[in-house]
């Protein structure tokens, strides 16, 4: 079952932007987040949850969207994002050990996987733009954005030799196709 989970959470980067994902939805998300393991117990992370359209707006502004795809600036206004979860790293609590971002990110996209939903996680962002435009104090460094909604394409799954490319691309109808190498070529012994 959670192998199955994984295989449905692909990377989204177009969605219906009037799908509403509700506060609740998107504390639920975080929950998940703050149930998964931290190094250390540390639980430095903290987070900014976003349905609203003029704040989605204002993070959207600060993103990079899919770098294999040159030519395209991000999906257009109707297929943006209908939530976003900003991930935060709490600069007074002690160390962080970096490893906590990814757990945290990829237990919430596999909670918004479970719920019929997709995202897309952006490392790229304008985080000064963004730290600007959220108002998010100095304490805190801007790790990731979690981009969130209701998929309106399709992802799936290539299985790709050691020599191929990896890189992902859309075909003419759209559908979004993800190269994963073979399972014998990543273990080496």
């Amino acid at each position: 079952m959670l192998k199955e989970l994984v295989k449905k959470n692909r990377s989204c980067r177009r969605f219906f932007q009037d799908y509403v994902i509700g506060i609740d939805i998107l504390k639920d998300l975080v929950d998940c987040a703050r149930l998964s393991g931290s190094a250390g117990n540390v639980q430095s992370l903290r987070y900014i949850v976003s349905n609203d359209p003029e704040k989605n707006d204002k993070i959207f502004q600060t993103l990079a969207w899919a770098a294999y795809f040159e030519d395209w600036p991000g999906p257009p206004e109707g297929e943006r994002p209908a939530a976003y979860i900003v991930i935060l790293d709490d600069k007074e609590t002690t160390m962080s050990l970096g490893c906590d971002c990814g757990i945290a990110a990829q237990s919430m996209m596999l909670g918004a996987a479970e719920k019929g939903l997709r995202g897309c996680m952006i490392a790229s962002i304008k985080r000064e733009m963004l730290r600007d435009a959220l108002g998010i104090p100095e304490g805190y460094d801007i790790l990731l954005v979690l981009a969130l909604g209701k998929p309106r394409e399709k992802a799936v799954i290539e299985t790709i030799g050691p020599a191929d490319s990896i890189q992902y691309w859309r075909d003419s109808n759209k559908v979004h196709h993800v190269p994963k190498r073979d399972l014998d070529d990543i273990i080496i012994g």
